[in-house]
């Protein structure tokens, strides 16, 4: 587990223990990483091993690395530190999965280890998380038996949006990578522009109901969800509340509201698919964003050491698992609207 003590790192920890994994806890800091080892595994219970590393020190992750069954990478901004962590988990031979949002890095690994993962028969899992994965999980589930698609939404109906500092951080890398420009996925491709946002009305399903969105606030579904499926346009929405929330230098990090560490926001994630006149919708809804990031990326890697997984080489979630299956086994997690089809005028 790198990045074993950030805010999302503490909770996939958490959820590695309640599966009946051991991890191994690694990141840069030692002093943080006996902090969490401490808080996760309190006395008189077995302490957790400690291992730090850096991804600048490829011996060190060489080490933190050594006799793992996988890696999980939790650690922003994965600009920097997704390529390091990849490499390392090729040299030992083992699967790798990471939570990324930033658009441009989960492009990079795509980009970079698609062919060499493929060739070594590798395993390599990006955006395994709440925005890239679970939206990607959706939209494959509402696919279902269709080849194709004219476009596809992904609508985040978010109460708020309280960013972690690792946010902010990779939000931050983001922008100067992209020079400032927005970013969309249309005509089969990404583009950059320098277009003002919009915003629009989403007929969220009840009980959120209509609510005003930024449209095109785009996140990591635009690399996920063309990896594998044949969409030329993909579209992410995003509440006003929750936008606003992360544009404003001042929102606070979130805080435990339950026995849990989990916030009290709650979201909806509703995709939505379109062929010709006929749109297929699959909506999942729970709370905080951070928190169930973790199951997203534990059910991963529990798939992939029991060989439930359908390619090797870098590939999204919705093209390496079964989507509707996987999204079922989420259920203690997100509660899921039965899919719906409807033709629209």
């Amino acid at each position: 587990m790198y990045g074993a003590y950030g805010h999302t790192g503490r909770f996939v920890v958490a959820q590695l223990r309640e599966r009946g994994f051991v991890p191994v806890l690694s990141g840069r800091d030692a002093e943080k990483l006996r902090a969490a080892a401490a808080a996760a595994a309190p006395a008189p219970a077995p302490g957790l091993e400690v291992r730090p590393a850096s991804v600048d020190d490829p011996a060190s992750l060489d080490r933190a690395l050594a006799g793992a069954d996988a890696v999980i990478n939790c650690a922003g901004p994965f600009a920097t530190t997704a390529a390091p962590l990849i490499e390392a988990a090729l040299r030992a031979g083992i699967p790798y999965v990471d939570v990324a949002a930033e658009i441009e890095a989960n492009l990079d690994t795509f980009a970079h280890f698609a062919d060499r993962a493929r060739a070594a028969g590798a395993v390599i899992v990006p955006a395994m998380a709440f925005y890239g994965g679970l939206g990607d999980l959706l939209a494959t589930a509402a696919m279902g038996d269709w080849a194709a698609a004219d476009e596809a939404t992904v609508a985040y109906g978010l109460s708020g949006w309280h960013p972690t500092p690792g946010t902010r951080t990779a939000g931050t890398v983001s922008r100067e990578r992209r020079g400032g420009r927005r970013v969309r996925y249309t005509g089969g491709r990404l583009e950059y522009h320098d277009d003002r946002p919009t915003l629009l009305k989403w007929a969220f399903p009840d009980p959120m109901g209509t609510r005003e969105v930024v449209g095109e606030f785009t996140m990591a579904d635009v690399v996920t969800l063309p990896s594998h499926l044949a969409v030329p346009a993909v579209r992410t929405h995003m509440t006003t509340e929750a936008a606003t929330d992360l544009a404003a230098p001042d929102t606070p990090a979130p805080t435990a509201a339950d026995g849990n560490g989990r916030s009290d926001q709650t979201f909806v994630v509703d995709v939505v698919v379109r062929s010709g006149d006929t749109e297929r919708r699959a909506v999942a809804s729970g709370r905080d964003i951070y928190a169930v990031s973790a199951p997203l990326a534990v059910e991963a890697v529990h798939r992939i050491l029991t060989g439930r997984t359908r390619t090797v080489g870098v590939a999204s979630a919705g093209e390496i698992f079964d989507a509707p299956d996987f999204l079922r086994a989420l259920s203690p997690h997100i509660s899921l609207e039965p899919l719906r089809e409807r033709t629209v005028s």
